[in-house]
């Protein structure tokens, strides 16, 4: 949720009853202390600061998230032993964000208290092994014993109920957010959000770190390179700096990147951040009905 998740749509989200993530990897630090500082006058309600490990200046970010007394905290994208037990000495819960089974381990052994997997259907950074969410739930669920949530490709109150009859305790939610007026994200990126259809985008750049992107010129250019068989430092090249910003953030919707999950065919509207978080709980609560009643 980089470039999609600060202080206006954490709060929104929490608000509502979900739990509100600060989205700290398109943060400078003191602009992550901005962000908390503004979300804890939006909210009394707990939120929590998703941390990617692979960005400078995280120890810190760290640091920041201790200062301002945040008590949750969702790492990815890196080695969860790293900073796990100093958050946890600081009273604060650690959430890891896993692609497999193999890293759902490692996450359990480093003491995090709960395991997001997500499958590969989801936006952003990604899993190698493609795992989807219908199989990677399962899975996880028979090697750990730690609260399991469940991500990608979750936008309904049907598709969370299907997640935890797989063994989810709770799920995690991306790409419907992007499509709310509380996103960060400029209005073409969620307009091309609302617009996409079933295979309007790829998962790619697995040299690097995979992410899925929308089908835009710069992922036919991605598309191109391939065709070379290119190093790792001409694909770095290609895609250079900022380009997440760049796509998502400032609107260029030709060179930017515009990371997105496969459930924007399911995303046809923009609206409140209260207003999803409504209509997901009453359609899992009629689904459940309706699963009983079979």
């Amino acid at each position: 949720m980089i470039w999609n998740s600060g202080w206006r749509l954490a709060s929104a989200v929490s608000n509502a009853g979900g739990l509100g993530l600060l989205g700290a990897g398109s943060m400078y630090p003191e602009v992550l202390r901005e962000h908390i500082q503004k979300c804890k006058k939006a909210t009394d309600r707990p939120f929590g600061v998703n941390v990617p490990m692979l960005y400078p200046n995280l120890q810190e970010i760290i640091e920041i998230i201790i200062e301002e007394g945040v008590k949750i905290v969702f790492t990815s994208a890196g080695n969860p032993k790293t900073y796990t037990q100093h958050l946890k000495d600081h009273g604060i819960t650690v959430v890891h964000v896993v692609s497999s089974v193999k890293f759902a381990l490692k996450a359990q052994e480093a003491g995090v208290d709960a395991i997001v997997a997500e499958g590969f259907e989801a936006g952003g950074h990604n899993g190698r092994d493609e795992t989807t969410t219908l199989t990677l739930i399962p899975m996880v669920k028979e090697q750990i014993t730690i609260p399991l949530i469940a991500a990608g490709g979750i936008a309904t109150g049907k598709a969370m109920l299907a997640t935890m009859v797989l063994g989810a305790d709770g799920v995690q939610v991306g790409s419907r957010f992007v499509a709310s007026h509380e996103s960060s994200a400029h209005e073409a990126f969620k307009n091309v959000v609302v617009d996409a259809k079933e295979g309007d985008t790829i998962l790619t750049l697995k040299e690097l770190a995979p992410v899925r992107l929308i089908k835009n010129k710069f992922y036919q250019d991605v598309k191109s390179l391939y065709e070379s068989s290119p190093t790792v430092e001409q694909l770095k090249e290609l895609l250079g700096r900022a380009r997440a910003k760049r796509g998502m953030f400032e609107g260029d919707l030709v060179e930017g990147e515009l990371e997105i999950g496969q459930v924007s065919g399911l995303i046809h509207d923009i609206k409140p951040a209260a207003e999803i978080v409504q209509e997901m709980w009453y359609e899992f609560q009629e689904a459940k009905t309706d699963a009983a009643n079979l």
